[in-house]
C-alpha cells in the first residue's frame, strides 16, 4: 500500500478540477494547469476531493505510479492556489543581475554579460543579489532555476557563483606554500 497514494487530495474553494479519462485539468485563481497521467491509475472526483487508486497495489509499477500521481495532482492544486517560488543568490565581486522585459541579464565574471530568456509562465524579480523566480508550475520553476544556476555554478575554493538561497557549498582548502627548512 502506498502511504502517499491513498491520501485524498482536498480541493480548496475557488479551484475547479476536471478529470477526462487520464487527463486532469485544474483551474484556480492564479491560472490553469493540465497534465496527462498513466491509464494504470484510477482517478475519482468527489465534490471536495480527488482520490487516486490502482487496480493491483502489489504490482511494483502501479504502486510507484500511485504515490507519484497523488503528489503531482496535489502540486497542480497548490500551484493554481498559492504558486511556487525559488530564490537564487549571486556571490562574487561585481556579480549583478537585472531583468529587462522577458530577459534576465547576468554579469557573473565572464568578459560579456549573459542573457537568459525567461519562458512564458515564469516571473523573475531581482533585488540586490537575489533572483526570485515564481510561477504556478512547480516543475517549470525548478527547471528554470537549475538552468540559471548552471550558467555559473558556485566554485569550491572561494564560493563565487550562482547558488540557491540557503544552499551550503563545501569549501576546499587551497594549495599551501611548501616551506623549505634550513635554507
Amino acid at each position: 500500500m502506498s502511504r502517499v497514494g491513498k491520501q485524498p487530495i482536498p480541493i480548496p474553494s475557488g479551484v475547479d478540477v476536471k478529470i477526462e479519462g487520464s487527463k486532469v485539468m485544474v483551474k484556480g485563481p492564479k491560472g490553469q494547469l493540465n497534465q496527462e497521467f498513466s491509464p494504470l491509475v484510477k482517478l475519482e472526483l468527489t465534490k471536495d476531493q480527488v482520490k487516486v487508486s490502482v487496480a493491483n497495489p502489489q504490482n511494483k509499477k502501479q504502486k510507484s505510479l500511485w504515490g507519484l500521481t497523488q503528489r503531482l495532482i496535489s502540486n497542480l492544486v497548490k500551484g493554481v492556489t498559492e504558486g511556487y517560488e525559488k530564490q537564487l543568490e549571486l556571490r562574487g565581486v561585481g556579480y549583478k543581475a537585472r531583468v529587462e522585459g522577458k530577459k534576465l541579464i547576468l554579469a557573473v565574471g565572464f568578459s560579456h554579460t549573459v542573457e537568459f530568456n525567461i519562458p512564458e509562465g515564469i516571473e523573475a524579480k531581482v533585488e540586490k543579489n537575489i533572483i526570485t523566480l515564481s510561477g504556478i508550475d512547480k516543475q517549470l520553476v525548478g527547471e528554470i532555476a537549475a538552468q540559471i544556476r548552471r550558467i555559473r555554478k558556485p566554485e569550491p575554493y572561494k564560493g563565487k557563483g550562482i547558488r540557491y538561497v540557503g544552499e551550503e557549498v563545501r569549501q576546499k582548502v587551497g594549495k599551501k606554500m611548501a616551506v623549505t627548512a634550513g635554507e
